[in-house]
């Protein structure tokens, strides 16, 4: 009988995974992360401590250990803070502090979920692990979700082909109402528990409070790109991303001005009137951290620029190894250093890379 090591988030979608494998014919193990402390965090860099009633993860974990016990399978417990904290938020505040928009959910699998994890399984004598992701794997390429709506092979992107050689993905076949029929049927404390958001591991949170924990406030002015005139006050770089429009408070008639860009060194957040003004958008970027699943790099093929977005055609212009410039004469809009370009190639997710600049007629935007 082959071995499963299956992390359990205390989620529906690795718990309807773990009933999905054991139902196979595995051996299904369960393994829980423990990637956050927020006391020893915050201790580290000599902050005052968060004033938190109970760890979202703690409550994550209890679930996950009522799920192992209904179904029948043992669940283990690994610390990976210190690991987390070194690859996956130490990069998080670094990209916040370059006024770049971060996603560490992708670092988290490259680094934790598909890293640290396995080496672990395999101390459990794993023959496969195995996780709640919406994706598939055919012949070691890595295939969109069936349910193309919660597809998270954007997500997958900095995986090696040999990361994903012993992975299995149990519900990538199937659509996210029918993981919740089968929670609901085999009476899961996770049936009807929410799909967590924010910060992966860190859970949701007051994102401004969160932040002032370990990096300062710096406010300063908001200003119309066009007009050059100061339309408001912004409370810190970091808190705003491009295409933004909610939350900057500007009252009156300006609710129509959305975030275009940053200027760093004089901390101007810019805005420009309207969700189709071309100060956002681009036709060029330059990627780097580039990471290939596919054995072949094509020329053309489809990308994604964030994790909500449509399919974009983009025509590759190689520059080494790890940068590309992707083109996309078309215009795409809000296209935001930070954010990884995912390619595709029809179902096949062909890798990715990180925004590092966006440029327009082959020159790097100044506002951004």
């Amino acid at each position: 009988m082959k071995k499963v090591v299956i992390g359990m988030s205390g989620g529906v979608d690795s718990s309807v995974s773990a009933i999905l494998l054991k139902n196979q014919g595995y051996e299904v193990i369960g393994l829980f992360m423990r990637n956050w402390d927020a006391t020893l965090n915050n201790d580290i860099l000599g902050n005052p401590t968060l004033n938190e009633q109970i760890c979202p993860q703690e409550q994550d974990y209890n679930d996950a250990l009522k799920v192992c016990e209904q179904i029948g399978i043992p669940l283990y417990r690994v610390d990976f803070v210190k690991e987390y904290w070194d690859y996956v938020f130490t990069y998080f505040l670094e990209e916040l502090k370059l006024g770049r928009t971060p996603n560490p959910d992708i670092m988290c699998n490259k680094y934790i979920k598909f890293d640290m994890f396995a080496k672990e399984a395999l101390k459990l004598g794993a023959d496969y692990i195995a996780t709640g992701h919406y994706a598939r794997i055919n012949d070691g390429k890595l295939l969109r979700a069936v349910d193309h709506n919660k597809d998270q092979t954007y997500f997958l992107s900095q995986l090696s082909k040999q990361q994903l050689s012993n992975v299995l993905f149990p519900i990538g076949e199937l659509e996210k109402s029918e993981v919740r029929r089968i929670a609901t049927e085999f009476n899961l404390v996770t049936a009807s528990k929410k799909d967590s958001t924010g910060i992966c591991f860190i859970g949701e949170r007051n994102f401004k409070q969160f932040l002032e924990n370990y990096l300062p406030n710096i406010p300063g002015d908001i200003m119309n790109i066009e007009t050059k005139e100061v339309v408001g006050k912004h409370v810190g770089l970091m808190y705003y991303t491009v295409g933004q429009r909610k939350g900057l408070h500007l009252g009156g008639n300006q609710e129509r001005l959305f975030v275009v860009g940053k200027d760093l060194e004089k901390n101007i957040l810019f805005v420009a009137e309207g969700d189709e003004n071309s100060y956002l958008y681009s036709d060029s970027a330059l990627i780097d951290t580039v990471n290939w699943i596919s054995d072949t790099k094509p020329k053309k093929c489809s990308a994604k620029f964030r994790y909500r977005q449509v399919d974009n055609i983009v025509e590759m212009e190689y520059i080494d190894e790890s940068h590309i410039v992707v083109k996309y004469p078309q215009g795409i809009k809000a296209v935001t250093p930070g954010q990884a370009c995912v390619f595709y190639d029809g179902e096949v997710c062909l890798g990715g890379g990180l925004i590092k600049e966006v440029r327009k007629r082959g020159e790097k935007l100044w506002y951004l």
